[in-house]
């Protein structure tokens, strides 16, 4: 059962941060989802995006160069390490948005680490790609 709860918990961080961004871009509260250490590597950006300023930084680029218009996570998955301090979690996601004013819809992959710091789950690291060309 506490393996359960834990799982509910990470699943509810990912879709409360998700939101803040999707749903307008909310960065106060965005940022308390992110690790002060995150690390994220983006198709987008070249090297990682390192430390939490870094991270925020990626996503509200995007936001302010966006309009998100659908977001979707599908075929999610939870595992727990350490005893229930950390967790990796990862799903199918499809976004629709307009950038300069051309309308995209990407489909990809994204898989988080989090850890449990002070009752409060925490995202670790990033890593996000979109789905593989398939002819």
């Amino acid at each position: 059962m506490e393996i359960k709860k834990r799982i509910e918990e990470v699943i509810g961080t990912i879709r409360s941060m998700n939101r803040c961004w999707t749903e307008g871009w909310n960065e106060e509260q965005f940022r308390q989802y992110i690790h002060a250490d995150a690390v994220a590597i983006v198709p987008t950006t070249s090297g990682r995006l390192e430390g939490q300023d870094a991270y925020v930084a990626g996503w509200r680029a995007f936001c302010e160069a966006a309009v998100i218009h659908e977001w979707r996570e599908t075929d999610r998955t939870v595992q727990i390490y350490s005893g229930g301090k950390s967790a990796v979690v990862t799903y199918l996601f499809s976004i629709t948005f307009v950038m300069g004013g051309q309308k995209q819809t990407l489909r990809g992959r994204d898989m988080f680490f989090l850890v449990k710091e002070r009752r409060k789950w925490l995202v670790v690291a990033d890593q996000f790609s979109p789905e593989p060309f398939s002819p």
